[in-house]
């Protein structure tokens, strides 16, 4: 395949699964999360150096808000399964 015109880091996509995303929360955020918490932990995958979240792996049954600019199919459908919500960013 040609590239005419040179762009670097074009195919740049980290990756995190499904499983690894509460390795991101803080422990003193997890303390006292229960099903039906008035807070939520933000995970924000960029900021960790993660840009493509995929579907391997299981969540705990806790709400919470996930931040990626690329998310698959499968991890949106467990993420929203688990009470999570899936915002994307640029």
């Amino acid at each position: 395949m040609r590239h005419y015109h040179v762009q670097r880091n074009v195919y740049w996509r980290p990756i995190i699964n499904v499983d690894k995303l509460w390795s991101l929360v803080p422990a003193e955020e997890k303390q006292g999360l229960t099903a039906d918490s008035e807070e939520v932990p933000v995970i924000d995958t960029l900021r960790h150096g993660y840009a493509k979240v995929l579907g391997n792996g299981k969540l705990p049954n806790l709400p919470f808000i996930v931040k990626a600019r690329f998310v698959s199919a499968i991890a949106e459908k467990k993420i929203k399964e688990a009470g999570g919500v899936v915002k994307l960013i640029a």
